[in-house]
């Protein structure tokens, strides 16, 4: 994934401050250790990289959504239609609220 590599690399060439520890079993260090010799990474720099490429396909899953061509169009038309007028939301905003004094 590209952009996972673009992140890596950038964050390659900050400061790094911060300390991530994690406990594993002796099974998942030589998991993850041969894993990392087999792309010639350290173990450090495959653990980052895919925990990187892993919490950016999680936050997109999160922030976008795919659409047919027709329910795409469905969608715009309900952004592009005026409003329901909602007699008791406009009375909720238009009297003052605990703030206002």
């Amino acid at each position: 994934m590209k952009l996972g590599r673009l992140m890596v690399v950038a964050a390659d060439s900050e400061a790094k401050l911060e300390r991530l520890n994690i406990r594993v079993s002796e099974h998942e260090k030589q998991l993850i250790s041969q894993a990392a010799l087999a792309v010639n990474l350290s173990v450090s720099h495959f653990v980052l990289k895919h925990a990187i490429d892993r919490a950016e396909a999680v936050l997109s899953e999160q922030s976008r959504f795919g659409l047919s061509r027709a329910k795409w169009d469905e969608f715009c038309r309900a952004l592009d239609r005026s409003p329901r007028d909602n007699a008791s939301l406009r009375d909720l905003l238009t009297r003052p609220g605990v703030f206002d004094g």
